[in-house]
């Protein structure tokens, strides 16, 4: 995959991972950047920044929890830009809690962290299938290889993104579709601006900037690597869990015993 000269739709775009990479597509020379956000303005004001700076931009404001939204997404990109060469589903959110937090929350993180990636693949993939090529970058998280204590609800819904992009690998991957999930561990971001986020994923690993994670994104699209892990000690970690399940699942345990009021983990 070759960013120069493509095409590119990014979701959650107006800050974090979602504008690092924005910016970072734009520099690889990408012929034309869709980018969408909840927060229609800054998203807007990024895309000015970008096609000022020559790459061509439109941003819009859209809530991917909306399937019309997402399709309106590849519509108006294929109207303003040309056909999608790579949609990243990036947009994210966690619940903040455990088994205590509300059906509500549940099934807003749901929404934006698994149905957004079908609504992606289900508006792209008719387009990328009819011309034999197209990929398709899940943004998910380490969480979805091994956990997030505290989290409940991000560390299932991160498992089930994971899952479906390994499903649209295999069921797609021999007619020139390539997919790819982004898994990083701590990420300076909005996400982690919480101490108790910070202390559980400062345990396990650097914070890295999004910045940071965007050379990896480019560098791993090149590459067609399915797994993008800008935190390479993730694979160390899913392979031990692997291996011995309740062995990490007693280490991890241990790691976060002393975080647990924190995180408002009671024993």
């Amino acid at each position: 995959m070759e960013i120069a000269g493509a095409v590119v739709v990014v979701t959650g775009a107006a800050g974090g991972i979602g504008a690092a990479l924005a910016r970072r597509f734009a520099a690889e020379g990408a012929r034309g950047l869709l980018l969408a956000d909840l927060d229609g303005e800054r998203v807007e004001d990024l895309a000015g920044e970008l096609d000022r700076a020559g790459c061509r931009a439109v941003g819009v404001g859209s809530d991917v929890t909306r399937e019309s939204d997402v399709q309106a997404l590849v519509e108006t990109a294929e109207k303003h830009l040309g056909p999608v060469d790579l949609f990243v589903s990036n947009a994210g959110i966690g619940s903040g809690g455990g088994i205590e937090v509300g059906n509500e929350v549940w099934q807003a993180v749901w929404d934006v962290n698994v149905m957004a990636h079908v609504y992606a693949a289900r508006a792209v993939l008719p387009g990328m299938l009819k011309r034999g090529r197209g990929y398709l970058l899940h943004t998910a998280s380490a969480a979805g290889l091994l956990q997030m204590p505290g989290d409940a609800a991000y560390t299932a819904t991160k498992h089930a993104a994971v899952a479906f992009a390994e499903w649209l690998a295999v069921a797609y991957g021999d007619q020139g579709i390539r997919v790819s999930a982004l898994c990083p561990q701590g990420v300076d971001t909005h996400m982690t601006e919480n101490a108790a986020v910070r202390s559980v994923l400062g345990a396990f690993g650097e914070i890295v900037s999004p910045e940071q994670v965007a050379e990896v994104v480019v560098q791993g699209l090149a590459e067609e690597r399915f797994l993008i892990l800008p935190h390479p000690e993730v694979s160390k970690f899913e392979q031990g869990r692997a291996l011995d399940r309740d062995g990490w699942l007693s280490g991890l345990r241990k790691a976060v015993s002393g975080l647990g009021p924190t995180l408002g983990l009671t024993s």
